[in-house]
């Protein structure tokens, strides 16, 4: 567990702190707190701000207490979704927050304990739960239970997986002579299912897109983020800030459109001659492209490679018509 926790770094955390332009006596939401180091840069960076952290990882949270401890009653954490925050800034008496921050990622914690079943680079049993008591289906069952159809549809849309059809239908046949249960004969059925041609000339291994896509189905992370952010924005005061990093196309298009549709003008109909949804602009874009890792940070944590940053600052409230 130390081991875990002494590789762990935070992605992009200069370009963090600058996104959210934390102030002194700000409050501050992290969603997606993990092992809590985006939480403590921000805490030391600017005196007297408090934070409300959430993270559904219960490992990653016990952690992050301990890392968070000395910050005393400067931070209030929470085991719970990240959609959720609004009932926990209840609690806190908190009716808004100055900033709001997600790190859409898995963890290292996640991706290096091979019980957790993440990883194809270490066998382990086949879970991706990123909260193991949720009772939530876990990627075995989506392996071993699900159908060919619905196997393929989940890999070729939330792992963009062009060879989805041939994965899933390897699967479902694999399966038929015994359940597939770790990650090493998941792994393994995956790249023997790739065309040969394919596999020579991979950079990555052929079980990336699938771990992934089962990763995404069994957490429903779309579907989390599709919540928050529809709530989100009636939380930020004017001038609050919110700043996500997404490391999935289909993540990153999806906090593309929602910050864009914010800062559109009128949304009615083209053909409508006059607008007469009055709706203004209610966030103003922080950086035309997302930001993204430098060399000398991708030298450092590679995992940072596919990593991108959107950040928005609220500039009105909406008008409700």
């Amino acid at each position: 567990m130390e081991e875990v926790d002494a590789r762990h770094v935070p992605v992009l955390p200069a370009e963090v702190l600058d996104a959210l332009a934390p102030h002194v006596g700000g409050r501050y939401l992290d969603g997606t707190l993990g092992l809590a180091g985006h939480a403590i840069s921000l805490l030391k960076a600017v005196p007297d701000c408090e934070l409300c952290g959430l993270d559904r990882d219960e490992e990653a949270l016990s952690l992050a207490r301990e890392k968070l401890a000395p910050f005393g009653t400067r931070t209030h954490v929470f085991h719970a979704l990240y959609s959720t925050f609004p009932k926990f800034l209840e609690q806190l008496g908190w009716e808004k927050v100055d900033g709001a921050l997600l790190d859409i990622g898995v963890s290292s914690l996640q991706l290096d304990e091979r019980q957790r079943g993440f990883s194809f680079n270490a066998d382990g049993p086949l879970d991706m739960r990123m909260n193991q008591r949720s009772g939530s289906l876990s990627a075995w069952h989506w392996v071993n239970r699900e159908s060919f159809a619905r196997l393929k549809e989940c890999i070729a849309t939330l792992g963009e997986e062009p060879q989805a059809g041939r994965i899933a239908r390897a699967i479902v046949e694999a399966r038929q002579k015994g359940s597939i249960d770790t990650t090493a004969q998941l792994a393994t059925l995956v790249e023997r299912a790739y065309p040969a041609a394919w596999r020579a000339k991979a950079r990555r291994h052929p079980a990336t897109r699938t771990f992934q896509a089962l990763r995404m189905a069994v957490n429903d992370e779309l579907g989390e983020l599709k919540r928050f952010l529809d709530i989100i924005l009636a939380y930020l005061p004017i001038g609050g800030r919110l700043v996500v990093i997404t490391f999935h196309s289909l993540e990153d298009r999806m906090v593309k459109r929602a910050m864009r549709y914010w800062a559109e003008g009128c949304h009615c109909p083209r053909h409508v001659p006059r607008c007469v949804c009055g709706h203004v602009p209610e966030v103003r874009i922080l950086y035309k492209k997302p930001l993204m890792a430098s060399a000398a940070e991708l030298s450092e944590n590679p995992r940072s490679g596919s990593a991108k940053l959107r950040a928005a600052e609220k500039i009105a409230e909406s008008v409700v018509s």
